[in-house]
């Protein structure tokens, strides 16, 4: 099952079921789906699909994807009270950012074959976006790249409930100054992405057989492409999420990002677009904006 979420006419945040280019709202948002699942102590699709056809009346009226991909109504399709990354889960992340900041100790390198993986902090919901809305450049950064990533979205207890794609925006330019820079790197205004869609987990019978693909557009054409299989990443998921469980109980729809393969040379630029598709998982496409200080009321 494919859920998505979308913006009402009146504001209101709703799921909705993916029927290939249609979708059939649903009367709460996916994260209210996802807690009555756990407390019901069935399947995330199992749940929805018993709740369609306990209330369905003649059948709900179906609303084009594309209609509400064109309004702007798109959201991500869980937006999650937390969002955790986990770094250096594939080897060319770790080559790159020794090589790349000059660490001699290899730092990265190290977390990388030691049994505690990283994980690290990335988001909250209001800095999350959805698919077609603007990812962010922090204005005083001056390399930012997109991270494409598997996202793994949990229910109560951590059980695995689906899996989107995910964008680990960061600024590499702010923790190149220093590792002990990493939360301004990661953490800003829409320095997450996620979406298209929310796919269960009884759809990905192994999720590491997935290959993900990020494209930058630039100009009316590709700057950058290249892909990578979760098969390549060293970690298994399970593992990940239950080191994230550790002393940290994690609330029913948080999102973990299991880490990038794909490393890309170029900077973000304002006016770009990041392209992030896998074929179990849809397209995640959004545009790039600078982002500048914060304005408080």
């Amino acid at each position: 099952m494919r859920l998505v979420q979308l913006l009402t006419e009146s504001g209101e945040l709703k799921a909705g079921v993916l029927h290939g280019d249609q979708v059939e709202p649903l009367d709460v948002p996916v994260v209210n789906l996802i807690r009555m699942a756990g407390r019901a102590r069935v399947p995330l699709a199992v749940l929805v699909e018993a709740g369609r056809l306990a209330s369905r009346t003649g059948g709900a009226a179906l609303i084009p994807y594309a209609a509400l991909e064109s309004e702007g109504r798109l959201a991500a399709p869980v937006l999650p009270e937390e969002v955790w990354g986990a770094g250096v889960t594939y080897r060319p992340s770790a080559d790159f950012r020794d090589a790349d900041m000059g660490t001699a100790s290899g730092i990265y390198g190290g977390v990388y074959g030691a049994e505690r993986p990283e994980l690290f902090f990335k988001a909250t919901a209001a800095r999350c976006v959805g698919p077609g809305q603007p990812i962010g450049l922090r204005y005083d950064a001056t390399f930012t790249a997109p991270e494409p990533e598997l996202a793994v979205v949990l229910g109560e207890g951590g059980q695995i409930v689906g899996y989107t794609l995910g964008n680990d925006v960061s600024a590499w330019s702010i923790e190149r100054e220093n590792p002990l820079y990493l939360p301004q790197s990661k953490i800003y205004s829409g320095c997450c992405a996620l979406g298209p869609a929310l796919v269960t987990a009884d759809e990905i019978r192994d999720p590491r057989a997935l290959q993900l693909r990020c494209r930058i557009l630039r100009d009316g054409g590709c700057c950058f492409e290249a892909c990578a299989g979760v098969s390549q990443m060293k970690r298994e998921i399970p593992e990940l999420v239950a080191w994230l469980l550790r002393c940290n109980p994690a609330p029913a729809g948080t999102v973990l990002l299991t880490g990038t393969g794909i490393i890309t040379p170029l900077p973000l630029a304002e006016g770009d677009v990041v392209e992030i598709s896998c074929e179990a998982l849809g397209t995640l496409r959004n545009p790039c904006r600078i982002v500048g200080p914060a304005v408080h009321a």
